[in-house]
């Protein structure tokens, strides 16, 4: 499904990222992991391009995503605030990404509904700019909307993060459902080791924008983990 091959991003003469290889298989819940300045985020920008590589590609469906357009309508993606729309309502940048993904409004409310308590009554119906809703609330807002005219590919960056304890086991709900019942390839990073090791099956360790492990999730995972991150020398 997604395939990456000498993968590299360079900013001046820092290398950011160096990956030589990384396939993702359709269907896989696949978490990414790694302190800050790993390199998480900017392997989803590659993957989204957001930024071009230094080196190497990726492909989707064997579509190299920096030469062609093609991935766009089976992926979906929500990194962060940016990827909404600041001066529209929720309904209203629902409906705009329907629009894009060639859903009616009718489409657009039945998925909807189907996230009344992920929403807990704080998103629909307030008469509030996306800009106005707090951080949670935004993204909340953005994994739905990510979630509309049922993509094949579904990237979430941090999706635990700023959310309440009852919205984050909704979420891991979600996560679930996506990759197991509905065979949807979902890429998760996290700082939170519990939540991520929890909702995929598989989870790679970058450190220094390489990987250094590539881990099939079981019982000692969770562990595995921590004991490694405690290790690390923070720089």
């Amino acid at each position: 499904m997604i395939t990456t091959s000498n993968l590299s991003k360079k900013y001046n003469d820092n290398l950011v990222l160096n990956i030589e290889s990384l396939d993702i298989p359709k269907g896989q819940s696949f978490g990414l992991v790694g302190n800050n300045g790993a390199g998480k985020t900017t392997y989803f920008s590659l993957l989204l391009d957001l930024i071009q590589p230094t080196t190497g590609f990726i492909k989707t469906n064997n579509i190299q995503v920096n030469e062609s357009e093609d991935w766009k309508p089976f992926t979906a993606a929500f990194i962060d605030e940016s990827f909404l729309i600041g001066y529209l309502t929720a309904e209203e940048y629902f409906y705009f990404i329907g629009e894009l993904r060639n859903q009616n409004k009718a489409d657009v409310d039945a998925l909807l509904s189907q996230f009344e308590d992920f929403f807990h009554g704080e998103i629909l119906n307030q008469k509030k700019y996306l800009r106005d809703l707090s951080k949670g609330n935004q993204k909340k807002a953005g994994i739905v909307a990510a979630l509309i005219g049922n993509p094949e590919v579904i990237i979430l960056d941090e999706p635990f993060a700023n959310l309440d304890p009852t919205t984050q086991i909704r979420l891991k709900s979600i996560i679930k459902d996506l990759a197991e019942k509905k065979g949807v390839t979902v890429l998760i990073s996290s700082h939170d080791l519990m939540h991520i090791t929890d909702v995929c099956e598989r989870i790679v360790v970058l450190q220094k924008g390489r990987i250094i492990k590539d881990l099939a999730t079981n019982e000692a995972t969770l562990k595995e983990l921590e004991d490694h991150f405690a290790n690390q020398q923070l720089v």
